[in-house]
């Protein structure tokens, strides 16, 4: 398997950061993936999951890299996997989640265990595994029950929800009423972050894709509460966003926010990948500071999925070019 190592620095305007002197430096550190999803990095090793395939075969697979050698071959931990979103290492096993599947199991990729399976979802994918202190934090991608006369209804059982799962094995509902919370993360004052997919039309609108904080216990809108708190006039609720949670930014519908993670060079900023807009973008991680998004790189991806902050840097996969990227403050 080719490795390929190059570095761009690409200066990043006023308009894009906010300052003339401002830039980061890109460097592909791995290529060679078959469209990379999620990937986690340890001391030890990274492992990172890819569809290795089209999105219906179900060859996924997990790989594990090792960082000191990143030249070297992967090793194939578990393959025949249906879309691996997410990949995580928690209470020392190694835990994937397939198109509608939870497994764990040693970090060999040996004896997996099911967690969950037929899990509620969008008819594409789940999304991604965050470790949470001592828990491990999952969603089930959203759908409805349709009615005669549009897509009204309610979320079908456990879909549309944000849950956690602890080392016995015990799953708990973290918050609910999200189309698709594919990403998390939380910053370093402790609010959790997800992105927010919510696809599809609701009174004949497309709906737009959110940053949310996270309230946990609580009702977060979808499917009688879309966008940044559009009441869904179909849904026949009287007073449906009634204390739903605002969103901290919005983009354009079908943007895909597939990544989100905190900023290694500014704890106050949160990075975004935009996968379908091929870009990624800051939002501030204050709460009292919703606002627009700002471009951090408007170019040099083609699909970025992933990110992961790993000490001053950020790693992001690219699905696309089948490369894992880091980028650094300039």
């Amino acid at each position: 398997m080719r490795r390929l190592l190059a570095v761009v620095v690409l200066a990043i305007g006023a308009a894009a950061c906010g300052g003339d002197d401002d830039s980061v430096r890109v460097e592909t550190i791995v290529d060679g993936l078959d469209r990379p999803t999620q990937l986690f990095v340890t001391d030890d090793a990274w492992y990172v999951g890819v569809l290795n395939g089209g999105e219906a075969d179900a060859t996924g697979q997990v790989l594990r890299l090792d960082p000191a050698d990143l030249a070297a071959d992967p090793v194939v931990l578990v393959e025949g996997l249906s879309k691996p979103t997410g990949v995580a290492v928690f209470a020392d096993e190694l835990w994937i989640m397939e198109e509608r599947r939870l497994t764990r199991g040693p970090l060999d990729g040996s004896d997996r265990a099911v967690v969950a399976e037929e899990m509620a979802f969008n008819g594409r994918s789940e999304g991604t595994l965050t470790a949470d202190g001592d828990r491990l934090l999952f969603n089930t991608s959203g759908t409805e029950r349709r009615t005669p006369t549009g897509p009204g209804g309610t979320p079908v059982d456990t879909s549309g929800a944000i849950w956690a799962i602890d080392a016995t094995g015990e799953i708990t509902q973290v918050a609910w009423g999200f189309k698709h919370a594919y990403a998390l993360t939380r910053d370093a004052a402790g609010v959790l972050w997800t992105t927010e997919m919510s696809d599809g039309s609701y009174d004949d609108r497309r709906a737009i894709d959110e940053i949310v904080a996270v309230v946990e216990g609580a009702d977060h809108g979808w499917p009688t509460c879309v966008d940044d708190n559009r009441p869904v006039l179909e849904s026949g609720v009287d007073e449906p966003c009634a204390g739903v949670p605002n969103s901290q930014t919005v983009f354009g519908a079908g943007s895909t926010p597939t990544g989100i993670a905190v900023a290694p060079w500014d704890p106050t900023q949160l990075v975004v990948a935009l996968w379908v807009e091929q870009r990624l973008v800051t939002v501030s991680a204050d709460p009292a500071d919703a606002g627009e998004p700002s471009v951090l790189l408007a170019e040099g991806f083609d699909r970025p999925q992933h990110l992961v902050a790993d000490g001053e840097r950020l790693l992001v996969t690219d699905h696309e070019t089948g490369t894992i990227v880091a980028v650094m403050a300039g």
